[in-house]
């Protein structure tokens, strides 16, 4: 029995206004090792409290890190944007 493990992509922002693009198979789980724990990553440890500003769902591990490379590569511009997009979205559409 195979069981199917959702991978997320996700947006953090940092105490400082920047923004932390990463991938994970469990948000609740990330973001709290981002705020308290050395597993958190070294850019985040020095920004922190972070927050969660935006998630999207990828079908596996490698799509999402396809897509956190994508989103890495865009302005700060197109970041905010694409938070607000997903701000202004209806969350009963959104599985967490």
């Amino acid at each position: 029995m195979t069981t199917h493990t959702s991978w997320w992509v996700y947006l953090l922002r940092c105490d400082d206004n920047s923004l932390y693009a990463g991938v994970t198979t469990d948000i609740a789980r990330r973001l709290h090792e981002h705020n308290t724990s050395k597993l958190g990553a070294k850019y985040t440890r020095a920004r922190r409290p972070v927050t969660l500003a935006y998630q999207e769902k990828a079908e596996n591990r490698s799509d999402a890190c396809s897509r956190e490379y994508q989103i890495r590569k865009l302005s700060k511009i197109n970041k905010e944007k694409l938070i607000n997009i997903y701000n202004n979205q209806d969350k009963s559409t959104i599985k967490p």
